[in-house]
């Protein structure tokens, strides 16, 4: 259950790192590049610390160093996937791959901002998601040279965008970086990929080999919150994004999410969102309704 140390090759004669990647994609992994992902084809799961999420074509996620990441394909899970193959387009560079000033002259200041703080990871959106990908669908067929200057066109839209949310928790990434928190680190990479059965805490003591007054208290400590709230969280916050997807009913989406049964699902959710399931959707069909409406010029003779 060790968070693995996942290194993709790069090549001598370049600065950085340009990657196809097909699935199966890599495990719980960190290392010490700044990465951005681009979701070529395929659909799933992704964990970036201990944010958990839903992923499709086009996302766009950009993660800073050491911060602990994957993505699981429905087509490794799936008994019957028809050949079909996920694939993601890739970019790896250390701080210094420019030399040690690049990021430290004062027009990059807010590119340096962008940097530091992407230790918990960002997830892209709107004209700025629109403008990186476009740029990193053309970096297929560059040259070197054409692609270092692609680069520099992305830290572009890095340094002026607003457009992207956080993903993990401050919380979360001090654990990762915390020296001698191993036991917690690996009780977190547990909850995350096992979210969605029945989570028993004599699984997490035997894992963190620690007791349940030593294991509560250490859970609590580092995330403000009892390991079963803390699971009842991550449970409802990954229903609300298969909630917001409306590709399955909500008896399902519960089972999905580790729930035995929909009232117990229903109780849940009510008791963090202050609202049903049903209610969540109803309110989400209509904000679309209302930006439709609002969407639509009047017509004026």
């Amino acid at each position: 259950m060790k968070i693995a140390k996942i290194r993709l090759v790069q090549e001598p004669n370049k600065s950085f790192i340009v990657h196809n990647e097909h699935s199966p994609f890599a495990p719980w992994h960190h290392h010490p590049e700044y990465e951005l992902v681009l979701i070529l084809k395929g659909k799933g799961r992704r964990m970036v610390g201990d944010h958990v999420d839903r992923y499709e074509e086009n996302d766009l996620i950009f993660t800073g160093p050491f911060l602990p990441h994957q993505w699981i394909c429905d087509s490794e899970r799936s008994e019957n996937n028809d050949g079909l193959q996920d694939e993601a387009f890739v970019i790896q560079f250390v701080y210094d791959f420019l030399g040690d000033k690049f990021f430290e002259i004062p027009e990059n200041t807010a590119l340096k901002k962008f940097l530091s703080e992407s230790t918990r990871g960002y997830e892209f959106y709107g004209e700025s998601k629109r403008q990186i990908i476009s740029i990193l669908k053309r970096m297929f067929s560059m040259n070197d040279v054409e692609r270092l200057y692609a680069l520099f066109s992305i830290f572009e839209t890095f340094q002026a965008s607003s457009e992207y949310h956080f993903l993990s928790s401050p919380a979360s990434v001090e654990t990762f970086l915390l020296k001698g928190n191993e036991p917690i680190q690996r009780a977190l990479q547990y909850i995350l990929q096992n979210f969605y059965r029945q989570v028993q805490i004599k699984e997490l003591l035997e894992i963190t080999n620690m007791s349940y007054a030593t294991f509560y208290s250490s859970f609590k400590r580092t995330y403000t919150l009892p390991f079963k709230d803390y699971l009842l969280n991550i449970r409802i916050g990954y229903a609300c994004k298969l909630l917001i997807d409306e590709t399955q009913n909500i008896s399902q989406i519960a089972y999905d999410c580790g729930f035995e049964n929909i009232s117990n699902f229903n109780r849940q959710f009510k008791r963090i969102k202050n609202m049903t399931p049903s209610q969540f959707q109803n309110q989400l069909f209509l904000k679309k309704q209302l930006k439709k409406a609002l969407s639509i010029t009047p017509y004026h003779p």
